[in-house]
C-alpha cells in the first residue's frame, strides 16, 4: 500500500522547524513536530526526513530519537554519528546523546 506525501505546509513547517536547531544541538522526532505545531506526530517526522532529496540543506543528522539515539539502519546511522559529532555532539558509552547537555529543548 503506498502512502499519500505529508502535505507541502507540513512539508516544509517540519523541515523549517529542523533547520532552525542549531549546529551541535539535536531534538527528538515529538519535538521538532511540535516545533513545526504538529504535535503528536513524531512519525511523520520521520517521513519527511527520510524523503528528502539528496543534497538537501536540511541537517537531519540534528534529529534523533526521545531517548537521544539514533533510529536509523547501520550505514546511515554512522553517517549520521559523524556528522554529529563533528558538530560537537557527544555519545556515551551506550550509543546516546545527553538531551539536557545537546538538546535543543530542555528537559
Amino acid at each position: 500500500m503506498q502512502r499519500t506525501p505529508p502535505s507541502d505546509a507540513n512539508w516544509r513547517a517540519i523541515c523549517a522547524a529542523v533547520a532552525a536547531i542549531p549546529a551541535g544541538k539535536v531534538a527528538s522526532y515529538g519535538q521538532v513536530a511540535l516545533l513545526a505545531g504538529l504535535p503528536g506526530r513524531a512519525r511523520l517526522v520521520g517521513r519527511v526526513l527520510s524523503h528528502l532529496p539528496p543534497g538537501s540543506e536540511v541537517p537531519w543528522q540534528r534529529v534523533v530519537n526521545a531517548r537521544g539515539e539514533i533510529s536509523l539502519g547501520d550505514r546511515a546511522a554512522a553517517r549520521q554519528r559523524r556528522l554529529l559529532e563533528a558538530e560537537g555532539v557527544r555519545f556515551d558509552v551506550r550509543g546516546r546523546i545527553d538531551l539536557r547537555q545537546f538538546g535543543v529543548i530542555g528537559r
